[in-house]
């Protein structure tokens, strides 16, 4: 069977991202320089910057004609999704945790085609789970097939939420309400 052009992407991406994973499994216990983008609840290290560098131009390279969306590169205009094979790239997703030696903290990557997610990629290197997930095909961590929770019932259910939005002025109050009615509903 021959290999489809995503295939190659999701291929190439797989690699690159357990290469770059690297940077962040080697830098997690190192002291680390911290710069406040939005807020001390935004934060980035010279390895946010360095993995994302890495990925981009890897990428750049193999795919000259793809677009990118990158956390660190991009700013606080993002571009118009356009139907261009564009990598979406968030190089450390728990930027504070990794900061604070914390071992959850991982590389995002994903590629929309056509504005439609085709591949997304999840790695932490620390406790070595990779989860992905391609269109059509099914979510995986570490290669075994995965799914959502068939829980129906909120008071059955085991709930993770990002509080820190209660550091942004304007989504205090919905953040706060919302961590209210799901700690009165959930089992935990």
């Amino acid at each position: 069977m021959a290999r489809s052009m995503e295939d190659v992407y999701y291929e190439f991406v797989i690699k690159l991202v357990h290469d770059a994973a690297q940077i962040l499994k080697t830098a997690i216990n190192t002291t680390k320089t911290i710069d406040e983008k939005l807020g001390n609840w935004d934060l980035v290290t010279e390895y946010d910057r360095k993995i994302e560098a890495v990925l981009i131009d890897q990428l750049r390279t193999k795919f000259p004609d793809h677009r990118f969306i990158g956390e660190e590169s991009t700013g606080k205009e993002l571009p118009e999704l356009t139907d261009d094979p564009t990598w979406i790239i968030d190089p450390i997703d728990g930027t504070t945790n990794f900061i604070h030696a914390f071992p959850h903290t991982c590389i995002v990557v994903g590629l929309a085609i056509k504005k439609e997610m085709a591949i997304g990629i999840v790695y932490n290197p620390i406790l070595e789970q990779l989860f992905t997930a391609r269109k059509g095909r099914g979510a995986f961590l570490n290669n075994k097939p995965i799914r959502v929770s068939k829980i129906q019932d909120l008071s059955k259910s085991l709930v993770c939420l990002e509080s820190g939005f209660i550091k942004i002025d304007y989504l205090r109050e919905k953040t706060i309400e919302r961590l209210r009615t799901i700690v009165q509903e959930a089992q935990g």
